[in-house]
């Protein structure tokens, strides 16, 4: 039994060094979002961090219109990232978690 424990605590921890490599790796993953028209461009990395902002000089214009498009453009941006992000540790978190009936956390 002992060496059941050993042999899970050796598999979580290389699951967490899995996953920390996946979340490292994130940081190199762009995902791009534009406005429906395509006057604001976001790019953002799986970790959520934003890489870069292109404005339209239109938008430069009316700050209200500006402020609102920054909103909606950044919330689909982060939403996406999100979802990349979850999607990348989760599988690999899954991956490594040791058959400990009852623990089926990640269906």
């Amino acid at each position: 039994m002992f060496g059941d424990i050993m042999g899970m605590m050796g598999k979580l921890k290389e699951t967490q060094e899995k996953v920390e490599a996946t979340k490292k790796r994130l940081d190199t993953v762009l995902i791009d979002e534009k406005s429906n028209d395509g006057l604001l461009k976001i790019t953002l990395t799986g970790n959520r961090e934003i890489k870069s902002v292109e404005i339209d000089d239109s938008l430069l214009e009316d700050k209200e219109q500006l402020e609102d498009y920054l909103i909606l453009t950044l919330n689909k941006a982060i939403e996406k990232a999100t979802n990349v992000h979850e999607t990348e540790v989760a599988a690999v978190a899954k991956e490594g978690m040791p058959n400990i009936p009852g623990m089926d956390m990640f269906k």
